[in-house]
């Protein structure tokens, strides 16, 4: 049956926490700046495999209830229900005579009063609990994308799963480039606060961003690096900065995968026993590597890792990330008060010289989205705090990954028993992981243990030594 939620009592801190690194940062307005319209994006010549769009699973229409309560009962889609727990509806609490529409339709051009009055729509400040719409499921796909033929692929074994079966898209469009940057797009996706979306972004800012990345022909960029025909697995391990890596001596075993994901604080000089020397994929946000840059400069990471064939994986979290990529871009000094505190002048000079456009990615809002829909979707989304709650820098990696590789490996992942170890691995004291309203760690850690559990991944996990404290 459709019920509504009560409202609940939450025992995080309302502060959310800065990105994989402990710290504590204050809510930004410039998170969603006023929105401009610029001109539709240019028109290209057709792709060898073009984003298409197809529905994921049914959105139960919307319906809307009494007026004296003024709020409209909305399925919860993609959730992924831990066992003991049952699948219900939840409700999304919308402002009065505001109920969730359908698709976009191809629309005569709109003046400049049509305008405005929609983007005052489209305000996270209007709703009350994350807006769901029945074009949630939708996502961009990938037609005619290259097909595993590693028979133990982690896209094998999730086509048998009767849990991930229907969740799991082997096919999704993973990276937002020029190709994929129009007009319609813009519309169909400022329903979605970011990184999910555009909602409350600057039009000018993105597509001047976005259209100077070139198109990704193949989504499945290790996929194509394989001569045709091979039916070779690839492996990859993704590395996470938790503090169950300190002594770990797992470093050698890291390294002998064939790709090797790190994130934001990845910091590895003198770890090098327990976290490996190898670094094929970088991920970070903004914020994250910045932060990073400033926390552990001290100690030896004093730029992202750099090398011939690393790439970079940008997870785009709002305007300040665009900022800081037309920054990059222009190799110019971030003007953005967001991140005044970023003592490096310029972005490019983080890379040393490293920055390609080429080997350098930017994750689409669709796949944040669907990551968040089918895997990680937290009860916060539910409530007042819904606009700051996204997944962590290393889940994302994790299960962008999961869409890359034939076959993973997550260390320094949050584990039963975390409790144990300090925060991160890195740490000169035990610094105790703290929960934050905007990250779900016990629903990443289930979701974790859950892929470990049904030979997804392979979660690296330590048995627990009597009178031991990392």
């Amino acid at each position: 049956p459709q019920v509504a939620l009560p409202k609940r009592q939450e025992k995080e801190k309302a502060t959310p926490r800065g990105p994989d690194l402990g710290t504590e940062v204050p809510l930004l307005k410039s998170w969603g700046t006023e929105m401009t319209r610029g001109r539709e994006g240019q028109t290209r010549k057709p792709m060898a495999t073009k984003p298409v769009l197809a529905q994921g699973k049914a959105v139960t229409t919307a319906k809307t209830a009494s007026p004296e309560r003024q709020d409209v009962l909305l399925t919860t889609v993609g959730a992924v229900p831990m066992k003991g727990q049952r699948e219900v509806t939840t409700a999304a609490i919308l402002p009065k005579e505001k109920t969730a529409q359908a698709t976009p339709p191809i629309l005569p051009k709109e003046n400049h009063t049509t305008q405005k009055a929609r983007r005052q729509e489209l305000k996270a400040a209007n709703f009350k609990a994350e807006p769901q719409w029945d074009f949630e499921e939708k996502y961009s796909l990938e037609e005619g994308g290259l097909q595993t033929t590693c028979t133990d692929s982690v896209k094998v074994k999730a086509s048998k799963s009767p849990w991930l079966r229907n969740l799991f898209l082997p096919n999704l469009t993973l990276f937002l480039d020029s190709s994929r940057f129009n007009q319609r797009e813009w519309e169909r996706l400022e329903h979605f606060a970011p990184p999910f979306g555009f909602m409350e972004l600057n039009h000018s800012l993105v597509q001047k961003v976005v259209t100077r990345f070139p198109p990704v022909h193949q989504q499945q960029l290790l996929l194509a690096r394989l001569p045709p025909g091979s039916s070779r697995c690839t492996t990859c391990a993704v590395v996470g900065n938790g503090g169950i890596l300190n002594n770990s001596h797992v470093g050698q075993e890291i390294d002998r995968h064939d790709y090797v994901f790190r994130l934001s604080g990845a910091l590895i000089k003198g770890y090098e026993q327990d976290v490996g020397t190898r670094t094929s994929f970088y991920g970070f946000t903004a914020f994250s590597v910045t932060q990073s840059l400033l926390a552990l400069g001290k100690r030896g990471f004093q730029s992202v890792p750099v090398g011939k064939d690393i790439h970079y994986l940008h997870f785009l979290e709002g305007t300040r990330d665009y900022e800081w990529l037309e920054a990059l871009l222009l190799n110019q000094t971030v003007k953005t008060k967001t991140l005044y505190w970023f003592k490096y002048g310029r972005p490019q000079e983080a890379f040393q010289k490293a920055f390609r456009l080429d080997r350098y990615l930017l994750l689409h809002p669709d796949f944040l989205r669907y990551m968040k829909n089918r895997f990680l979707r937290s009860k916060t989304l539910n409530g007042v705090h819904w606009r700051i709650y996204r997944p962590t820098t290393g889940a994302l990696l994790l299960l962008t990954a999961l869409h890359l590789c034939d076959q993973v490996s997550a260390y320094g992942f949050i584990t039963e028993g975390h409790e144990r170890f300090s925060d991160h691995y890195y740490d000169k004291s035990w610094k105790k992981l703290i929960f934050y309203i905007n990250h779900d760690f016990k629903l990443e850690r289930d979701v974790w243990k859950r892929l470990h559990d049904e030979g997804i991944i392979r979660l690296y996990q330590r048995p627990e030594i009597a009178g031991a404290k990392n």
